[in-house]
């Protein structure tokens, strides 16, 4: 697998995991707080994010990433049941990702793809759904924090400690490795 290929995919599997921890630290009733209507709730975010995920990754190479099956608009009606049903639904979402990355060569990265009649070469689409996903991760990590004040507990570098990091970091030999091989 590719340099490209395998940083692409490690990065998918950090929103993935940023997602759960978002996830798994909400409470059922926070899992569908809204602020206001025209808000998503995490559930919703983390629903239409599997939405997106079936419809882009499901025949990858060869169909439109924009099925005729999907009904984007449902995917921000609050069906989510509860976390068990979200993180079922979430879950799939990433497997559709995964098994379609999962078998990818570097020959194929400069194919052309299509989403909503849009060519996109394999390395544009797949940078297209990354930032995406970051996107509504990034989302989910802010209501989460809203909703937890003082007890969330943070994702990245908690404030004050940068320069603890920092030294730790420097104190590693020098070498190639992902900033997600870590996590």
């Amino acid at each position: 697998m590719s340099s490209y290929l395998s940083s692409a995919e490690k990065q998918f599997a950090y929103y993935k995991l940023l997602g759960e921890k978002v996830i798994e630290r909400l409470d059922e009733t926070q899992l569908h707080w809204q602020p206001n209507d025209d808000t998503n709730s995490v559930a919703l975010l983390a629903k239409h994010m599997a939405g997106n995920m079936k419809s882009r990754f499901t025949n990858f190479l060869t169909e439109d990433g924009e099925k005729t099956w999907r009904k984007r608009d449902t995917e921000f009606e609050d069906t989510i049941k509860d976390k068990s049903h979200l993180l079922v639904v979430w879950e799939a979402g990433w497997q559709c990702v995964f098994d379609a990355i999962d078998p990818l060569t570097d020959s194929q990265l400069e194919e052309l793809v299509y989403i909503r009649n849009e060519g996109h070469t394999v390395i544009e689409a797949l940078n297209r759904q990354l930032n995406h996903y970051a996107y509504h991760v990034g989302q989910m990590i802010f209501i989460g924090k809203q909703l937890l004040g003082p007890k969330w507990e943070s994702l990245s570098i908690p404030k004050g400690q940068s320069e603890a990091f920092f030294q730790e970091k420097m104190a590693q030999a020098k070498g190639k490795r992902h900033f997600t091989d870590n996590k």
